[in-house]
């Protein structure tokens, strides 16, 4: 595939989920595996990943397009949405096995599986529709709001005051990061 026509191949994305049901309403995987959120050595989020999927171990590293100015020409590639962060459902050996790999900087257990689901099932239909996203760390709490209609229809966030337009905050709550993205205020209704 050539890349805005400078003859720069963009490599297709690695696998960013596994398996690819994996964040569907019902558990795939059972509940003989929990939730964890790994944060990884610099830069190790794609390898970590790699191994899991080989391992068979249930992870999910969201992956955004990027494209970027090197030596004058345009280069893309899919980069974690959030750095040095991965999802891992996995037992306790697989979570020792992922441990045992040297890329893992620490493992911390998800205290609501549930509300960790919700958050990452919104990220995934984000960057599935292609939209542009801006991450947002230390979010201060505003007006939440859910998306009307539209492709994003019944996404939820919270509107962050900045000077126009609107940007919508979606949340993963246990990272206290999130992803924004510009959406008109005809479009949103006010869940307070």
């Amino acid at each position: 595939m050539d890349v805005g026509g400078l003859g720069v191949p963009l490599l297709p994305p690695e696998k960013d989920i596994y398996p690819d049901d994996l964040l569907s309403p019902r558990d795939p995987m059972g509940a003989a595996r929990n939730w964890w959120t790994v944060y990884t050595r610099v830069r190790q989020e794609k390898s970590l990943a790699r191994e899991l999927f080989t391992w068979k171990v249930p992870f999910y590293l969201p992956l955004v397009k990027q494209t970027r100015l090197y030596r004058g020409r345009k280069r893309s590639s899919f980069l974690p949405l959030f750095t040095s962060y991965l999802f891992l459902q996995a037992t306790d050996e697989e979570r020792v096995k992922a441990l045992g790999t040297d890329r893992v900087a620490q493992i911390l257990p998800v205290p609501d599986p549930a509300g960790l689901l919700r958050d990452l099932r919104q990220i995934q239909r984000l960057i599935l529709a292609d939209v542009p996203l801006t991450i947002e760390s230390r979010l201060q709490p505003g007006t939440h709001v859910r998306v009307r209609s539209g492709v994003l229809a019944g996404i939820e966030g919270v509107v962050q005051s900045r000077t126009k337009p609107t940007r919508l905050v979606v949340l993963v709550n246990l990272l206290q990061q999130g992803v924004s993205l510009e959406v008109e205020d005809f479009l949103l209704d006010s869940l307070e």
